[in-house]
Protein backbone atom coordinates (compact mmCIF):
# COMPACT_ATOMS: atom_id res chain seq x y z
CA UNK A 1 0.00 0.00 0.00
CA UNK A 2 1.13 3.48 -0.96
CA UNK A 3 1.69 6.23 1.32
CA UNK A 4 1.63 10.07 0.57
CA UNK A 5 4.08 12.22 1.89
CA UNK A 6 2.41 14.73 4.46
CA UNK A 7 4.72 17.98 2.34
CA UNK A 8 4.06 16.28 -0.89
CA UNK A 9 3.34 18.88 -3.80
CA UNK A 10 0.24 19.52 -5.23
CA UNK A 11 2.14 18.65 -8.86
CA UNK A 12 2.77 14.92 -7.09
CA UNK A 13 -0.45 14.57 -5.60
CA UNK A 14 -2.42 15.58 -9.03
CA UNK A 15 0.04 12.96 -10.52
CA UNK A 16 -0.90 10.19 -8.28
CA UNK A 17 -5.09 11.34 -8.27
CA UNK A 18 -4.91 12.44 -4.17
CA UNK A 19 -5.84 16.25 -4.01
CA UNK A 20 -7.08 17.05 -0.98
CA UNK A 21 -9.88 18.96 -0.36
CA UNK A 22 -8.13 21.92 0.59
CA UNK A 23 -5.18 22.55 -1.60
CA UNK A 24 -2.53 25.36 -1.00
CA UNK A 25 0.42 26.48 -3.29
CA UNK A 26 3.63 25.44 -3.25
CA UNK A 27 7.22 25.84 -3.88
CA UNK A 28 7.24 22.64 -6.26
CA UNK A 29 4.03 23.58 -7.63
CA UNK A 30 4.88 26.94 -8.69
CA UNK A 31 8.38 25.93 -10.37
CA UNK A 32 6.52 23.90 -12.03
CA UNK A 33 4.07 25.87 -13.36
CA UNK A 34 7.01 28.08 -14.84
CA UNK A 35 8.82 25.40 -16.23
CA UNK A 36 5.85 24.32 -18.63
CA UNK A 37 5.01 27.92 -19.67
CA UNK A 38 3.98 27.57 -23.11
CA UNK A 39 5.33 29.41 -26.01
CA UNK A 40 2.77 32.86 -25.35
CA UNK A 41 3.31 35.93 -26.83
CA UNK A 42 4.87 38.33 -24.54
CA UNK A 43 2.37 39.62 -22.14
CA UNK A 44 1.01 43.20 -22.26
CA UNK A 45 0.00 46.41 -20.33
CA UNK A 46 -3.73 46.65 -21.01
CA UNK A 47 -4.79 50.03 -19.98
CA UNK A 48 -7.64 50.24 -17.46
CA UNK A 49 -10.08 52.67 -16.80
CA UNK A 50 -9.85 54.42 -13.26
CA UNK A 51 -13.07 53.27 -12.24
CA UNK A 52 -12.07 49.36 -12.85
CA UNK A 53 -8.76 50.31 -11.02
CA UNK A 54 -10.09 51.65 -7.71
CA UNK A 55 -12.57 48.56 -8.19
CA UNK A 56 -10.08 46.43 -8.45
CA UNK A 57 -8.19 48.20 -4.95
CA UNK A 58 -10.88 47.02 -3.03
CA UNK A 59 -10.97 43.39 -4.23
CA UNK A 60 -9.45 41.53 -0.79
CA UNK A 61 -12.69 40.54 0.20
CA UNK A 62 -13.21 40.05 4.02
CA UNK A 63 -13.06 36.61 5.23
CA UNK A 64 -16.18 36.44 6.66
CA UNK A 65 -17.49 36.16 2.90
CA UNK A 66 -16.11 32.79 2.35
CA UNK A 67 -18.65 29.71 3.03
CA UNK A 68 -15.39 27.96 4.67
CA UNK A 69 -12.07 30.27 6.23
CA UNK A 70 -9.63 27.48 4.81
CA UNK A 71 -10.39 28.83 1.46
CA UNK A 72 -9.53 31.97 2.23
CA UNK A 73 -5.47 31.08 1.43
CA UNK A 74 -6.23 27.88 -1.28
CA UNK A 75 -6.30 27.83 -4.86
CA UNK A 76 -9.93 29.27 -4.99
CA UNK A 77 -9.22 31.58 -2.63
CA UNK A 78 -8.60 34.88 -2.41
CA UNK A 79 -5.92 35.25 -4.43
CA UNK A 80 -7.96 33.35 -7.19
CA UNK A 81 -10.69 35.88 -6.74
CA UNK A 82 -8.48 38.76 -7.29
CA UNK A 83 -6.68 37.96 -10.25
CA UNK A 84 -9.99 37.15 -11.73
CA UNK A 85 -11.67 40.39 -11.00
CA UNK A 86 -8.81 42.12 -12.81
CA UNK A 87 -9.04 39.79 -15.92
CA UNK A 88 -12.56 40.60 -15.71
CA UNK A 89 -11.73 44.14 -15.76
CA UNK A 90 -9.16 43.81 -18.92
CA UNK A 91 -12.34 41.73 -20.61
CA UNK A 92 -14.27 44.57 -20.24
CA UNK A 93 -12.24 46.82 -21.65
CA UNK A 94 -12.10 44.59 -24.99
CA UNK A 95 -15.52 43.97 -25.18
CA UNK A 96 -15.86 47.52 -24.76
CA UNK A 97 -18.67 47.22 -21.69
CA UNK A 98 -19.90 50.63 -20.50
CA UNK A 99 -19.35 51.71 -17.13
CA UNK A 100 -22.01 50.07 -14.80
CA UNK A 101 -21.47 46.44 -17.02
CA UNK A 102 -17.66 46.37 -16.37
CA UNK A 103 -18.20 47.19 -12.40
CA UNK A 104 -20.84 44.38 -12.81
CA UNK A 105 -18.54 42.26 -13.64
CA UNK A 106 -15.63 43.28 -11.94
CA UNK A 107 -17.88 42.61 -8.83
CA UNK A 108 -19.32 38.82 -9.57
CA UNK A 109 -15.69 37.96 -10.68
CA UNK A 110 -14.70 38.32 -7.45
CA UNK A 111 -17.59 36.73 -5.71
CA UNK A 112 -18.17 34.10 -7.45
CA UNK A 113 -15.81 31.34 -5.56
CA UNK A 114 -16.79 32.75 -2.04
CA UNK A 115 -19.82 30.00 -1.22
CA UNK A 116 -17.06 26.88 -2.22
CA UNK A 117 -16.42 24.06 0.15
CA UNK A 118 -13.39 23.05 -0.78
CA UNK A 119 -11.08 23.03 -3.81
CA UNK A 120 -12.58 19.83 -5.91
CA UNK A 121 -15.47 20.11 -8.24
CA UNK A 122 -17.98 21.52 -5.71
CA UNK A 123 -20.88 21.12 -7.52
CA UNK A 124 -23.17 23.98 -7.09
CA UNK A 125 -21.29 26.31 -5.73
CA UNK A 126 -22.14 28.88 -8.35
CA UNK A 127 -25.59 28.77 -7.16
CA UNK A 128 -24.73 28.84 -3.71
CA UNK A 129 -22.36 32.06 -4.26
CA UNK A 130 -25.36 33.82 -6.44
CA UNK A 131 -27.82 33.58 -3.95
CA UNK A 132 -25.50 34.26 -0.89
CA UNK A 133 -24.46 37.79 -3.49
CA UNK A 134 -28.70 38.94 -4.17
CA UNK A 135 -28.92 38.06 -0.06
CA UNK A 136 -25.95 40.24 0.83
CA UNK A 137 -25.87 42.45 -1.87
CA UNK A 138 -25.92 46.00 -0.26
CA UNK A 139 -22.75 45.01 2.16
CA UNK A 140 -20.84 43.83 -0.87
CA UNK A 141 -21.41 46.73 -3.55
CA UNK A 142 -20.77 48.85 -0.58
CA UNK A 143 -17.79 46.98 -0.51
CA UNK A 144 -16.28 48.31 -3.90
CA UNK A 145 -17.92 51.77 -3.19
CA UNK A 146 -21.48 51.35 -5.54
CA UNK A 147 -24.56 51.48 -5.06
CA UNK A 148 -26.66 48.22 -5.60
CA UNK A 149 -29.64 48.09 -8.33
CA UNK A 150 -32.33 45.26 -9.01
CA UNK A 151 -31.14 45.21 -12.46
CA UNK A 152 -26.99 44.47 -11.32
CA UNK A 153 -28.18 42.52 -8.51
CA UNK A 154 -29.82 40.21 -11.03
CA UNK A 155 -26.60 40.43 -13.48
CA UNK A 156 -23.90 39.58 -10.96
CA UNK A 157 -25.85 37.19 -9.72
CA UNK A 158 -26.47 35.27 -13.14
CA UNK A 159 -22.97 35.58 -14.11
CA UNK A 160 -22.21 34.33 -10.26
CA UNK A 161 -24.52 31.39 -10.69
CA UNK A 162 -23.94 29.82 -14.42
CA UNK A 163 -19.63 30.38 -14.46
CA UNK A 164 -19.41 26.94 -13.22
CA UNK A 165 -21.90 25.45 -15.53
CA UNK A 166 -20.63 24.61 -19.17
CA UNK A 167 -22.40 26.69 -21.99
CA UNK A 168 -23.28 22.64 -23.63
CA UNK A 169 -24.43 22.04 -20.31
CA UNK A 170 -27.26 24.99 -20.26
CA UNK A 171 -30.96 23.92 -19.83
CA UNK A 172 -33.32 26.19 -20.66
CA UNK A 173 -33.18 28.21 -17.96
CA UNK A 174 -30.16 28.36 -17.77
CA UNK A 175 -30.27 29.79 -21.74
CA UNK A 176 -32.78 32.48 -20.73
CA UNK A 177 -31.03 33.76 -17.80
CA UNK A 178 -28.06 33.92 -19.91
CA UNK A 179 -29.91 36.13 -22.30
CA UNK A 180 -30.44 38.39 -20.12
CA UNK A 181 -26.84 38.90 -19.14
CA UNK A 182 -25.10 37.35 -21.91
CA UNK A 183 -21.84 39.51 -22.19
CA UNK A 184 -21.32 40.12 -18.46
CA UNK A 185 -21.81 36.23 -17.88
CA UNK A 186 -18.79 35.71 -20.89
CA UNK A 187 -16.85 38.22 -19.47
CA UNK A 188 -17.36 36.09 -15.67
CA UNK A 189 -16.79 32.78 -17.01
CA UNK A 190 -13.69 33.39 -19.59
CA UNK A 191 -12.14 35.62 -16.74
CA UNK A 192 -12.31 32.56 -14.28
CA UNK A 193 -11.14 29.84 -17.07
CA UNK A 194 -8.08 32.40 -17.73
CA UNK A 195 -6.89 31.95 -13.81
CA UNK A 196 -6.11 28.24 -14.71
CA UNK A 197 -2.31 28.15 -14.74
CA UNK A 198 -2.65 28.12 -10.86
CA UNK A 199 -3.80 24.07 -11.44
CA UNK A 200 -1.31 21.55 -11.16
CA UNK A 201 -2.26 19.95 -14.35
CA UNK A 202 -1.56 20.82 -17.69
CA UNK A 203 -5.06 19.59 -18.93
CA UNK A 204 -6.76 21.86 -16.53
CA UNK A 205 -5.12 25.10 -18.13
CA UNK A 206 -6.63 27.54 -19.69
CA UNK A 207 -8.87 26.76 -22.87
CA UNK A 208 -10.41 28.67 -25.34
CA UNK A 209 -12.87 26.09 -26.82
CA UNK A 210 -14.76 26.15 -23.32
CA UNK A 211 -15.21 30.17 -23.49
CA UNK A 212 -17.10 32.56 -25.80
CA UNK A 213 -13.98 35.31 -25.62
CA UNK A 214 -12.60 36.32 -28.67
CA UNK A 215 -9.97 37.68 -26.50
CA UNK A 216 -9.20 34.87 -24.99
CA UNK A 217 -5.80 33.86 -26.25
CA UNK A 218 -4.50 37.47 -26.12
CA UNK A 219 -4.39 37.50 -22.51
CA UNK A 220 -2.99 34.00 -21.52
CA UNK A 221 0.39 35.73 -21.21
CA UNK A 222 -1.03 38.44 -18.90
CA UNK A 223 -2.96 35.70 -16.54
CA UNK A 224 0.27 33.11 -16.57
CA UNK A 225 2.52 36.41 -15.30
CA UNK A 226 -0.46 37.13 -12.80
CA UNK A 227 -0.44 33.99 -11.39
CA UNK A 228 3.25 33.56 -11.22
CA UNK A 229 4.08 37.28 -9.42
CA UNK A 230 1.05 36.85 -7.14
CA UNK A 231 2.22 33.14 -6.26
CA UNK A 232 5.24 33.82 -5.80
CA UNK A 233 4.74 36.82 -3.25
CA UNK A 234 2.43 34.86 -1.32
CA UNK A 235 5.24 32.19 -0.91
CA UNK A 236 7.69 34.82 0.02
CA UNK A 237 5.43 35.63 3.32
CA UNK A 238 3.05 38.43 1.63
CA UNK A 239 -0.90 38.52 2.87
CA UNK A 240 -2.92 37.05 -0.24
CA UNK A 241 -4.26 40.48 -1.02
CA UNK A 242 -0.77 41.94 -0.52
CA UNK A 243 0.40 39.43 -3.24
CA UNK A 244 -1.54 39.93 -5.89
CA UNK A 245 -1.92 43.79 -5.45
CA UNK A 246 2.09 43.26 -6.48
CA UNK A 247 1.20 41.63 -9.11
CA UNK A 248 -1.21 43.84 -10.31
CA UNK A 249 0.63 47.38 -9.78
CA UNK A 250 3.72 45.33 -12.11
CA UNK A 251 0.57 45.26 -14.91
CA UNK A 252 -0.41 48.71 -14.43
CA UNK A 253 -3.91 47.66 -13.24
CA UNK A 254 -4.08 49.22 -10.40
Amino acid sequence: MSTTPLNASLIDLAARGQLPLHQHMDHATIAWISGHRPDLPPAARPALRPQSKELLAHGGLPTRWWADPRLCTSLHGVRHAMRTAALAAVLAEANDLCDADAATAILAAAVHDCQRRHDQDDRGHGSRAAIWLAANADTVWGQFGLAATPRRIVQAATAVRLHDVPYEAFAPDDKSDHARAELITDVVKAADALDRYRLPKLKWWPDSRYVREPAFDQLRGLALDLVLVSERAYLAGASGTAAVRYALAGKGLV
